[in-house]
């Protein structure tokens, strides 16, 4: 059979074809705004020139120990700049990046170690009592012993021990800040393992590809339109999801990362007078420390500052408050399976004229795919159908593309399970409505099913965040002999109120048909993973207690 004419002579080659990698925006940082402000910490400001030349010297000390591609790096750092650099310092080897949620015991670390055959571990002095406990358990149960290096950060807030060979600085001085980096030969390559927060058994370490990446870092430039000039506060974990791939977003840009090494409602409000922050990312509760910062705490806006928010779906009162401050808002919705975000509420002008209220219970809502995911469903997740447009019918979030993960490490069971049918199964349920965007509901194990008829109970706890004295609130299944389930209300109150179950459970009664509201209520702090989202199975096991 003779070849197609645009099938012949016309393959790949070096002139019209390079693998996808975010090493591209770093290179091109570098030359073209090399004195641009790159990394912000305290008083150190580090240019894209240096910051380049960082990332080299560090690949280079890192060859130097026997590490290239394939090989683990982990890193147990907060948002300061040696995790930044390593993102791109340890991909010029094609090694793997395993940033290391700092937030995690012991254990969970040594798992994340041997699971992910770390061979170099770069960590902070601040959490050597972890680590040290850490390797201690990865040698009793491996034998293995790592190459440990350790950062000597000034503006550490706890002294800590010095665990390594020696320091991060003198490590970056054995490499050469010439070293030679490229693209990999194969985007598909990977570049990056993060590790789920599992609430039951082992985490899942999720791996990360160069073309994702790259993808979902230039997805996050079109969908929030941040652009040269930004300066990006590291509110947002480093850790988490490699921070939303922004640390990739921003030297395509060459924005400037402030790095925040702990983060609170003074250290933002200051970092925006201070710094000249003009975007930060955060979970829902970010944003509540924010608005309930302390009087003493707060600074007056010099500008409208973006913030980007994703995780738990964010209460629409938390959303209204915010954007009354002079924060503009927007939302977004991912797993660490997608790189982070993938969905966003994608705004209409038109929406600008309703009311404040209606208003953000528009932006409350999960919306459409990012322009680099291809395809987002909500579907029934036996027959894979896509659920009517009604924004009534529950059914699970499903997604396709180019930033959907690799898989699981070492765990190709769960990796078939999600991708069943060729779709990545979120599990989260949701509901499609008429102009197209999506709406969470809950997770699937969270749904409360009361007399046959189902419960969301994000749906409750937006009404509970409606009351003036709550802070925080969470709602469980609690086991009932007549109905199956009723709704559990567990609430934070706000600094000096005051409130009985009653005046809950009545407020909800105003907004919502009665059988969705809580029959009780439980009061307190609510318990919290390393990543900030509520602990439901903790809350479901004492709703049971619950009185």
């Amino acid at each position: 059979m003779t070849a197609h004419p645009f099938e012949t002579g016309l393959d790949a080659n070096a002139a019209n074809y390079t693998a996808l990698s975010p090493l591209s925006f770093l290179k091109r940082a570098a030359a073209v705004f090399p004195d641009g402000d790159a990394v912000v910490h305290g008083d150190t400001v580090y240019s894209w020139s240096e910051t380049e030349a960082r990332c080299r010297r560090l690949a280079s000390a890192l060859a130097k120990r026997g590490i290239g591609k394939g090989d683990t790096v982990s890193v147990m750092a907060p948002n300061i700049p040696a995790l930044y650099e390593a993102h791109f310092g340890v991909l010029m080897l094609g090694a793997v990046l395993n940033a290391l949620n700092t937030r995690l015991d012991a254990a969970a670390i040594a798992f994340m170690l041997g699971h992910g055959d770390a061979k170099v571990l770069i960590t902070d002095r601040e959490f050597s009592a972890t680590i040290s406990e850490a390797l201690a358990i990865l040698k009793s149960q491996t034998g293995r012993d790592l190459v440990v290096i350790d950062i000597d950060d000034p503006l550490a807030a706890a002294p800590g021990q010095l665990l390594g060979e020696m320091d991060y600085e003198a490590f970056l001085d054995t490499g050469d800040a010439d070293f030679a980096y490229g693209p990999p030969a194969d985007e598909w390559q990977a570049v990056s393992l993060n590790y789920t927060s599992g609430t039951t058994g082992n985490p899942k370490g999720v791996v990360y590809h160069s073309r994702g990446a790259y993808l979902l870092a230039m997805g996050n430039i079109v969908t929030w339109g941040i652009g040269k000039g930004a300066r990006y506060l590291w509110t947002l974990p480093m850790f988490h999801c490699n921070g939303w791939c922004f640390p990739w977003t921003l030297a395509a840009i060459a924005g400037t990362s402030v790095c925040l090494r702990q983060v609170t409602a003074k250290g933002i409000f200051d970092a925006i007078a201070d710094k000249g922050v003009t975007h930060f990312c955060g979970a829902p509760i970010v944003l509540g420390m924010v608005i309930n910062a302390k009087p003493e705490d707060r600074r007056d806006l010099p500008r409208q500052v973006e913030a980007m928010t994703a995780a738990a779906p964010p209460p629409a009162a938390v959303l209204q408050r915010m954007e009354e401050e002079g924060f503009r808002i927007t939302h977004v919705y991912g797993l660490t399976e997608v790189y982070g975000p993938a969905v966003v509420c994608d705004w209409h002008t038109e929406w600008d004229a309703l009311e404040p209220e209606a208003r953000a219970r528009k932006k409350a809502r999960q919306g459409v795919n990012y322009h680099v995911l291809e395809s987002l469903i909500v579907a029934d997740p036996t027959t894979l159908e896509p659920v009517p447009q009604d924004g009534k019918t529950l059914g699970e979030v499903m997604f396709r593309g180019n930033v959907v993960m690799r898989g699981y490490l070492k765990n190709e069971k769960a990796t078939k399970e999600a991708f069943e049918g060729g779709w990545f199964h979120s599990g989260d349920l949701g509901v499609w409505h008429p102009d197209g965007y999506i709406e969470l509901k809950d997770r699937s194990k969270d749904i409360i099913i009361s007399g046959g008829e189902n419960i969301s109970t994000i749906e409750v706890e937006d009404v509970l965040y409606r009351h003036p004295k709550i802070l925080e609130a969470a709602v469980v299944a609690k086991p009932n002999e007549k109905w199956g389930e009723t709704p559990c209300a567990f609430v934070t109150l706000r600094d000096g109120a005051e409130a009985t179950a009653e005046e809950i459970i009545a407020f909800t009664r105003d907004h919502l048909a009665h059988f969705k509201c809580p029959r009780h209520v439980v009061f307190g702090p609510l318990p919290k993973t390393s990543t900030g989202k509520v602990q439901k199975f903790v809350l479901r096991e004492q709703a049971v207690a619950a009185t």
